[in-house]
């Protein structure tokens, strides 16, 4: 095991050394970002001594070592919006990211399992087809188009909810439902594939003619045999709530890490483009090597070399 761990974590370091060059790479092809620090009727003189100043006068490959000196330091320069460092701001919005990541697994689990489990129980059966249509329908709809359904029914209409902000638990779930929703349709798929796979297994059939209940044989041997995959999707998901919740953070002004990232896009505050992008790479990285070491918790039979 520590042998495989310190494998992972060197794999990590070429990683992020790629995803630094395709950051710098994106963002010194985006335009010149002195155009959008200084004025419209600001001279070429100003603009000029601003670029020297800023080093993008220098060649590609200056710059590059520059930016990776930079980074070794924990340096990911100053956002000219904020006027502030662009490191500490992005991980200023983290905890409101990891708040609705959470929220949107923790409905996405209380959705998809007992829908997956029964699914899988009545194979075939009319609430099987609507419980598979019902996933298709909920994986193939867009975040931003159920996000605004919700605010007109739950927040327009009944006013149940607030439509924006990060004031409280009310906050929290149009959003997470919004996020949320799609996991669930993925998990509940997967869910009720790995259930059928499972209950085909010679050991149920044994289990079964032992005279166990349908209850124990389900939920003790089968559903537990069959959360590795589960718990595959569900680090894979993780990590797209993460890095995906941009649209639906940006339709309830959710103030977290994806509003951010949309936000200096649009400016081109390109230090904390790549202070978000850079952030959410490492912490994708990290979630996947976690669910690869839970694996060898819930089936001790996995061993890494």
């Amino acid at each position: 095991m520590k042998k495989y761990l310190v494998k992972r974590l060197l794999q990590i370091v070429p990683v992020i050394f790629i995803i630094t060059f395709v950051v710098f790479v994106l963002v010194y092809m985006a335009g010149d970002p002195v155009a959008l620090m200084l004025p419209e009727d600001s001279s070429e003189s100003d603009r000029e001594a601003l670029r020297a100043a800023l080093g993008l006068n220098d060649p590609f490959v200056v710059q590059y070592f520059r930016f990776l000196a930079d980074l070794s330091q924990g340096n990911f320069g100053t956002s000219f919006k904020y006027s502030q460092e662009a490191l500490p701001l992005v991980l200023e919005r983290l905890p409101a990211t990891f708040e609705l990541a959470t929220a949107s697994m923790i409905v996405a689990t209380i959705m998809s399992i007992p829908l997956g489990i029964y699914s899988a129980r009545k194979r075939n059966s009319l609430v099987d087809l609507f419980i598979t249509s019902g996933s298709v329908l909920g994986k193939a709809m867009p975040n931003f188009w159920l996000g605004i359904l919700l605010i007109l029914l739950f927040a327009v209409n009944m006013e149940l909810f607030p439509v924006s902000g990060r004031d409280g638990l009310s906050n929290l779930i149009l959003p997470a439902l919004t996020l949320g929703t799609g996991v669930a349709a993925e998990m509940t798929r997967l869910v009720r594939s790995s259930m059928l796979e499972i209950l085909n297994q010679d050991y149920i059939r044994t289990a079964r003619s032992k005279g166990l209940s349908n209850s124990m044989v389900v939920y003790k041997h089968a559903f537990r045999n069959s959360l590795n995959p589960v718990i595959t999707i569900m680090g894979v998901q993780i990590s797209h709530l993460v890095a995906g919740a941009l649209v639906t953070e940006s339709v309830f002004s959710w103030p977290g890490l994806g509003l951010l990232l949309v936000q200096a896009v649009n400016g081109r505050d390109m230090a904390v483009v790549q202070a978000a992008v850079l952030v959410i790479a490492v912490l994708v990285i990290l979630i996947n090597l976690i669910i690869d070491l839970i694996y060898r918790l819930l089936d001790p039979r996995i061993h890494y070399s």
